[in-house]
């Protein structure tokens, strides 16, 4: 039985609630699971206690038994210690799209064009006195 670590979403329209649950990964995102671990308030601010609640122990238990806690839940015990921290790298990141790079090309053109021309009149000027 393939476990996982995951979030089960609960609370009203646009007002989330997450327990942490240990589940086999072949149900439902919402549906059985075998134990609650913890629960996540994302409505809380950053710096609350009772933002993320984790029964530490039981979270370990499940690790040791082969559950694999998914990407945002493994996030979570990264920053409780629980787990170690990986290494993650998005290095397109802050790299501009195609048509952005094209834009970014023709406006520093223009931009050189422009300093050109009127670098071109004072020189002209400052020759001719």
């Amino acid at each position: 039985m393939a476990m996982k670590i995951r979030l089960a979403r609960g609370g009203s329209k646009k007002r989330p609630f997450y327990r942490i649950v240990a589940a086999d990964s072949r149900m439902p995102r919402d549906g059985r699971f075998i134990e609650k671990l913890g629960t996540y308030n994302p409505l809380l601010p950053k710096d609350s206690e009772d933002r993320v609640k984790m029964d530490v122990e039981r979270i370990q238990h499940w690790l040791g038994q082969g559950a694999q806690p998914t990407d945002r839940v493994s996030r979570m015990l990264e920053t409780a210690g629980v787990v170690a921290k990986k290494e993650r790298a998005n290095l397109k990141k802050a790299v501009p799209g195609k048509k952005a790079q094209e834009r970014a090309a023709e406006k520093a053109a223009k931009a050189e064009a422009a300093a050109e021309a009127a670098n071109a009149p004072a020189e002209e000027a400052a020759t001719e006195e």
